[in-house]
């Protein structure tokens, strides 16, 4: 099996500008891959950001992880995929979700499913250049193109969905191998009718001699994976964690806090350092660049065709993650892959 491929989560929160310089050292440095989040209270426009990313590279995937069917109507969001898609040519993929940072802050709720198969259907036919019918009126998106679409899931009904409908699934639940077998199980079961479908997991990264010490940043991501339904696939890694159904004093949520030590200094209070150790070890790729390589190239030889890396943190960009990983563990898999070019990075 070929290593998968290797992405990086970029948060818009910074000028456009900015972000495309570091799309670009990211390119340079050999990843395959560059994923944006969408939330507009959060960050700067994703399509805005994702435009300056497209034009200051030539050659990183590009996609949205994830932007949502709620807060961006279907139709607004072709003619935004198709025109990043006219710059970045065979590069773009549109992912979605249910949009849980789109929506909380402005109490909108998550899509439904029947929500997400309607807005895939539409914007499949938009894309293909098909008309559609809006009720009062019947229209066409103009200069059409067709654009992947991914779709991001962690329970069980959306991932059957997903590998129903979508050209892709984006796995939210770590890279856990109990975890990822039955979310691979889910999409198959959804997909028994048209055959495999590409997989990307998602994984908090961090390259280090010491992951009880760097783990402890990742109580809130642990805390809320407790309380959004992960429970019992933390249970399978030994974490039990036995949490209040609401944690205040965190803003936005737990995963995107604005000020993350106290958001880790809370969790605290039901998370120990051994818990989140153990999630670190589990559910994300944390450790030394031998053991992540290790790591990803078992995820390859599970099935997984793409992996996109996340830092702990929402308002800054990776930078150091993306040097690090760049130069010390892309040479390694590429090396230890003969189907993969060896990329030298600017030492």
């Amino acid at each position: 099996m070929t290593a998968p491929k290797i992405g990086i989560r970029l948060p818009p929160c910074a000028p456009a500008h900015h972000l495309a310089r570091t799309v670009r050292r990211a390119e340079e440095l050999g990843f395959d891959q560059a994923w944006f989040p969408d939330s507009q209270l959060l960050w700067r426009d994703v399509f805005t950001t994702l435009t300056a990313a497209a034009l200051g590279t030539e050659r990183i995937g590009l996609g949205t992880a994830v932007t949502n069917l709620a807060t961006r109507h279907p139709a607004v969001l072709a003619s935004a995929a198709r025109s990043v898609a006219e710059l970045a040519p065979g590069r773009f993929t549109l992912g979605l979700g249910v949009g849980n940072s789109s929506v909380g802050p402005i109490g909108m709720r998550p899509s439904t499913g029947a929500e997400i198969r309607s807005g895939f259907a539409l914007l499949r036919a938009l894309l293909g250049g098909e008309d559609w019918d809006f009720g009062t009126a019947t229209s066409r998106l103009r200069d059409p193109r067709p654009v992947p679409l991914f779709l991001a899931a962690s329970g069980p009904r959306n991932l059957r969905l997903a590998g129903e409908i979508a050209d892709g699934v984006i796995l939210l639940s770590g890279v856990s191998p109990e975890t990822l077998a039955d979310a691979s199980a889910r999409v198959r079961e959804g997909a028994s009718e048209r055959g495999p479908v590409p997989l990307v997991a998602s994984a908090f990264c961090a390259v280090t001699d010491d992951v009880e010490r760097a783990a402890r940043r990742l109580k809130p991501i642990c805390a809320a994976m407790a309380q959004t339904g992960g429970a019992k696939a933390l249970a399978l890694s030994g974490i039990s964690l036995d949490l209040p159904d609401r944690i205040d004093g965190v803003y936005p949520d737990l995963v995107h806090a604005e000020d993350w030590d106290r958001a880790v200094e809370i969790c605290s209070r039901w998370v120990s350092d051994e818990a989140a150790a153990a999630f670190a070890r589990a559910f994300c790729l944390f450790g030394t660049p031998q053991e992540i390589h290790t790591r990803l190239r078992e995820l390859g030889d599970a099935g997984v065709d793409g992996v996109y890396l996340q830092h702990v943190g929402s308002y800054d960009l990776p930078e150091e993650l993306i040097e690090t990983v760049g130069r010390v563990v892309l040479p390694i898999l590429r090396k230890d892959d003969p189907l993969q070019p060896v990329l030298q990075a600017d030492m």
